[in-house]
């Protein structure tokens, strides 16, 4: 894509990833994975405030 800081991620989440992304027809993991940060990332900054964010990842289990 755009050649950016590249991220690790453990070889059974990557079979998973490449297997949606073929699914769903994308033409790369890249951008696969572009499009789904995105659109978590839109979701949380829709949240407003730092608080709202901080809610919202502790409501997806991403922090505690």
């Amino acid at each position: 894509m755009f050649g950016g800081p590249k991220i690790k991620l453990e070889k059974d989440l990557f079979e998973r990833v490449k297997k949606a992304a073929e699914i769903a027809g994308y033409t790369s993991i890249d951008e696969f994975v572009t499009h789904v940060i995105e659109k978590e990332l839109a979701g949380l900054e829709d949240a407003g405030s730092d608080e709202e964010i901080k809610k919202k990842l502790e409501g997806l289990g991403y922090i505690s």
